[in-house]
């Protein structure tokens, strides 16, 4: 079984660095998926309200036979729980669908700010956590004005802030902020879903100098950053293969060149994106 380092978080908490996702699977597919991850070595499991399979992913963890407290299960709020009192509620939901006493992490999926109520989700996260519900809190595609504001208006910063980020999309600005701030880049596409970066000729070039799979290389580039991707795949052996990133290192150059290439988003802007 590989051995997974692990990220210091801003609240006293430790986080593996390396995890699992699991958008789009179904309830059927994320249970056997989550169960053999776990088998394989993995201890972080991604799931969100909205991905819809909060229920096969608390199967998975519950079948695996790894002992709960070894297990840090993420969860998201949606959209159309943002409130104070809403967020209490959507996370009991959340709660009874995984089947377990309490959440590792638990982030606010989108920023929403035409809404304007993530403070107000916060500080009910906040209180979740002084209650023991939830471990550690944190955020999803928040921008540092979102974070900034709140620090400002609760003087809690998140644990977490999981992003789109991939060679296509490298986000030098938001880490730099996110060092700065004491809080752990969680990537959601790391390999670049739906481009062609597993067949660009940067990535082969270092697969091939190294033994490896292109997707072990974009994985390490961000292990490399000291960002911590969640690969979504059901495939027990390609599950293995994302989780063995740990025993090479990129030279400096391959860094570069994976990186040296026009930026785009695949997925949403935070600034205007909504997902309810």
């Amino acid at each position: 079984m590989i051995s997974i380092p692990t990220h210091p978080l801003n609240d006293g908490t430790r986080i593996p660095a390396l995890g699992l996702g699991t958008w789009p699977m179904d309830d059927a597919e994320a249970e056997r998926a989550v169960a053999a991850a776990l088998e394989s070595g993995y201890r972080l499991v991604d799931t969100a309200t909205n991905y819809r399979n909060e229920t096969g992913v608390g199967r998975g963890v519950a079948a695996a036979g790894v002992p709960r407290e070894e297990i840090l299960v993420t969860t998201k709020l949606p959209g159309r729980h943002h409130g104070y009192e809403e967020t209490l509620a959507s996370f009991e939901e959340s709660r009874a669908r995984l089947g377990v006493e309490y959440v590792d992490l638990y982030l606010i999926h989108w920023p929403l700010p035409r809404v304007d109520k993530y403070v107000d989700s916060w500080k009910a996260m906040i209180k979740l956590r002084e209650d023991g519900l939830v471990r550690s809190i944190g955020v999803s595609n928040f921008t540092p004005s979102h974070i900034e504001r709140l620090e400002k208006e609760t003087g809690v910063l998140p644990s977490v802030n999981q992003i789109e980020l991939h060679p296509l999309l490298p986000q030098d600005e938001l880490r730099a902020f996110h060092a700065g701030k004491g809080i752990v880049t969680e990537s959601w596409s790391p390999l670049g879903r739906g481009s062609d970066l597993l067949d660009d000729p940067a990535v082969a070039s270092a697969a091939e100098a190294h033994g490896v799979t292109p997707g072990q290389v974009i994985l390490r580039w961000h292990v490399q950053l000291g960002a911590l991707p969640i690969p979504k795949s059901g495939d027990p052996e390609r599950q293995r293969a994302n989780l063995d990133v740990f025993g090479f290192e990129l030279s400096e150059a391959e860094m570069a060149a994976i990186g040296d290439r026009e930026h785009r988003r695949l997925g949403g802007d935070p600034e205007v994106h909504e997902e309810f």
